[in-house]
């Protein structure tokens, strides 16, 4: 039985590294497990060592979602009374009746919005204010559709359902001198053949109408029309309608019977489906408009509506927060969700903020894989062996096969739980992931640079590190002319202070660094610097080694540079 609340989403951290992606995976299926809706995604590209743990474990790569601000299209509802361009004026009247809504949106037959029809709009087409007590009144109507809304019969000649035609209406209440007058009036204005006469059992008035060629008639009250009356109606090319309600009903009914595509005005707002909630809230609430159609990105076709009391208070996305608890290395629009869970192995920092208490997991150990491992391990639960291996590879990842500083006596009990589960040995799975891709060999530099870039503030100092592990560094001299370049790009395009590049060669569990930022800061790096590179002897994590000395180079320079606002 899976909980009523809406789906958890478990993310790592921006430009996530293997630790992030599959710490996001067990998680997820861990709360699958705990009677959850989950699906762990991620917030940047799958580095090419993720996804080839990834296809080895024949999982699918988690979905990329950059933005998790709740959208027109989540909160959209879909079950909407809608009505045609074809409808007439008493389909839609009765529609909305029926539903109770006090705004329609008006589709085509694509599908696409047309426009918004108000209750009100409605009214005032139907009982205009101008009501003059005259016999002759003009409407847009088609003679199938009159037919349709009288529920009446047509037996003179054909009732065409086409476009709308210009009618002018003759109620024939009248004496048959002044019915007849009228009509030789329209006759001599070459109008007559637009004329709808209405009448009820009065045999004269409509043999008037037959004769002068009108171009239908009513006949009401239930009441016919003799057999020679009809036959030179049709020979006439006169329309004969039978209805069974009285005059001045159809008087009324008529008006219904007109389309409303013939009054639906295109000035009305649409939104899409991808506009952010929390920016429609007050860009719509200014508007004279309650009812607004949700359209597919770039089109006009309608996938829901919004009225504004939808936008008081909508849901929020629910986020397990994995490897991170950091606004400033977590998904766009993060401080607008409801934070369910954090995991994480970091240092606590930044302005991570819930609105309720949380589940908040942050230990010292190797890796945030090391931490979800356990909670299966606790809960008497087994992953599956795609996602043993998938956890198995970040907490191999981040502590460079249990040689890092950061390596606890529990990411070695959890890799020895995990590794018969993922069927796997470690050491040679070890090879084969840090075989894999060097990134030093064939990526972009900004690849290089973005691939596991984490961005912390420090005394109101923003740095930037990103780092890359590789099999030797042989092809580093060959690119450190363009990735310096490149740094210092990013470097001011983020507006850092600092940022950092740490080349880290895995097989002898030393650093290459390179710098860009503030020459306060530089100097106070505790590295020996040669040919504006920094060799950091040893140095291989980036949160327990690299991070902690940046912090002291801050500390060191403070008064000597300029700080962020």
């Amino acid at each position: 039985m899976k909980s009523s609340e809406s789906k958890l989403l478990v993310v790592g951290h921006r430009n996530p590294d293997t630790d992030a992606i599959c710490s996001a995976i067990g998680q997820a299926e861990l709360l699958r497990m705990t009677d959850h809706e989950a699906e762990a995604i991620r917030c940047g590209e799958v580095p090419s060592r993720t996804a080839w743990v990834l296809k080895k474990a024949g999982l699918e790569t988690p979905r990329l979602v950059t933005d998790v601000r709740v959208n027109a299209g989540e909160i959209a509802r879909r079950e909407v009374v809608s009505v045609s361009t074809e409808d007439s004026f008493l389909t839609v009247y009765r529609r909305m009746l029926a539903s109770g809504v006090k705004s329609v949106p008006v589709l085509d037959e694509k599908g696409e919005v047309k426009g918004l029809l108000r209750y009100l709009d409605l009214l005032q087409l139907l009982l205009p204010a101008q009501m003059e007590g005259i016999a002759v009144r003009t409407v847009q109507a088609n003679l199938q559709k009159i037919c349709s809304t009288l529920q009446a019969d047509s037996v003179g000649a054909p009732c065409a359902d086409g476009d709308e035609e210009e009618i002018h209406l003759l109620v024939g209440a009248s004496s048959e001198g002044t019915v007849k007058r009228r009509l030789k009036d329209a006759e001599s204005e070459g109008i007559v053949d637009k004329f709808l006469v209405i009448c009820g059992d009065r045999p004269g008035i409509q043999e008037f109408a037959i004769d002068y060629k009108v171009r239908a008639m009513v006949v009401t009250g239930g009441f016919g029309v003799s057999t020679d009356l009809l036959a030179k109606a049709r020979e006439n090319g006169v329309a004969v309608i039978l209805t069974s309600l009285d005059t001045a009903s159809v008087a009324k009914m008529i008006q219904c019977s007109r389309k409303v595509s013939s009054v639906v005005s295109g000035d009305f707002l649409m939104v899409e489906e991808g506009e952010v909630v929390s920016r429609l809230r007050k860009r719509l609430s200014v508007e004279n408009q309650d009812l607004f159609p949700v359209v597919k990105r770039g089109t006009c076709t309608m996938m829901g509506v919004l009225s504004k009391s939808d936008l008081v208070e909508p849901r929020r996305t629910r986020l397990v927060l994995v490897d991170h608890n950091e606004y400033a290395q977590a998904v766009t629009g993060v401080d607008e969700a409801e934070i369910y869970e954090v995991i994480d192995h970091h240092r606590l920092a930044g302005d991570l903020a819930s609105r309720e208490p949380i589940r908040f997991l942050n230990e010292p150990v190797g890796s945030t894989s090391t931490l979800v491992a356990r909670k299966f391990l606790h809960r008497d639960l087994e992953p599956s062996p795609g996602v043993a291996m998938c956890l198995c590879a970040g907490l191999i990842s981040d502590t460079l096969m249990l040689t890092s500083p950061t390596t606890t006596k529990l990411d070695r009990e959890m890799l020895d739980w995990l590794a018969p589960i993922a069927g796997i040995e470690p050491e040679a799975f070890t090879d084969e992931f840090f075989a894999v891709g060097s990134l030093l060999a064939g990526g972009t530099p900004e690849g290089i640079l973005t691939t596991d870039r984490k961005e912390f503030f420090e005394d109101g100092v923003k740095i930037s590190i990103s780092q890359i592990e590789e099999r030797g560094l042989a092809g580093f001299e060959k690119r450190k002319k363009t990735l310096t370049k490149a740094l210092e790009e990013l470097r001011q395009k983020e507006s850092c202070n600092l940022a950092l590049l740490v080349i880290t060669d895995i097989s002898k569990h030393d650093s290459l660094i390179l710098a860009s930022g503030d020459q306060a800061l530089l100097d106070a790096l505790p590295y020996r610097v040669k040919e504006d590179v920094y060799f950091a002897q040893g140095v291989v994590s980036r949160k327990k080694q690299v991070f902690p000395a940046v912090c002291g180079a801050c500390r060191s320079a403070a008064g000597k540079m300029v700080t962020l606002d």
